[in-house]
């Protein structure tokens, strides 16, 4: 699990990162709005979910979720702020948060929200049309084509491959790609992850496309073309 952590008190920031990493999660962190605008509309970092505070510096947390939102990026994001007005709650969550936490918390707490949050999979959107190098793929009929030959996915296939072609050249941790297609209840065994990459290489090489996944060694894989 990838987390991004919006926060301008170092202090606070650094004790949330230290808790979260002791939890196993990987977490990149910003202190203010212009530099974590910047992150959080990069879907290259392929982030799991957010946590961002609403008062930062340069530009609020709000303007940055409804950033986000515009851009369909759909990972969870949890509000931490002194705000404690009903209202301010309210606008929180209809301006796309998925919950809101007030200063001052107990990590502990925000630990759980943040279960609580991942315990389900993500969503894995249908679009029509995903395209990347040679590639396209119509990810609704589970239709993967290059150039005049296609060929029919299976529907984990299709899931798996979708991870990798909504980010490509990016690389893809074995626990993150878990997350996305199974969810974080799964007991699936790390061997069959690499049975279904086997899989989408054996049908890259199918259809004659020049990309292909390969493995970063101790870390995952990595969509390239």
């Amino acid at each position: 699990m990838k987390i991004l952590l919006l926060e301008d008190d170092t202090e606070l920031c650094s004790s949330i990162q230290d808790e979260l990493q002791k939890t196993g999660y990987i977490v990149d962190c910003c202190h203010d709005g212009e530099t974590a605008m910047l992150h959080a509309l990069n879907t290259e970092y392929c982030y799991d979910l957010a946590v961002i505070d609403r008062m930062l510096p340069i530009i609020d947390g709000m303007t940055i979720i409804k950033a986000m939102r515009r851009k369909e990026i759909a990972i969870p994001v949890i509000i931490i702020t002194g705000m404690s007005e009903i209202n301010d709650r309210i606008e929180g969550l209809d301006n796309g948060a998925d919950d809101y936490l007030v200063k001052p918390f107990h990590i502990p707490e925000l630990l759980a929200r943040i279960r609580a949050l991942i315990r389900r999979p993500t969503e894995i959107r249908q679009e029509t049309y995903t395209c990347f190098s040679d590639l396209s793929f119509n990810q609704a009929e589970h239709i993967l084509s290059c150039g005049t030959d296609s060929l029919l996915l299976t529907a984990r296939e299709s899931n798996v491959l979708s991870v990798f072609i909504s980010h490509p050249r990016s690389l893809i941790f074995r626990e993150q790609l878990i997350y996305k297609v199974w969810g974080t209840d799964t007991d699936i065994a790390p061997g069959n992850v690499d049975n279904y990459i086997s899989f989408l290489r054996k049908r890259l090489r199918e259809i004659g496309s020049v990309c292909e996944i390969k493995t970063v060694y101790g870390s995952g894989y990595k969509l390239e073309g």
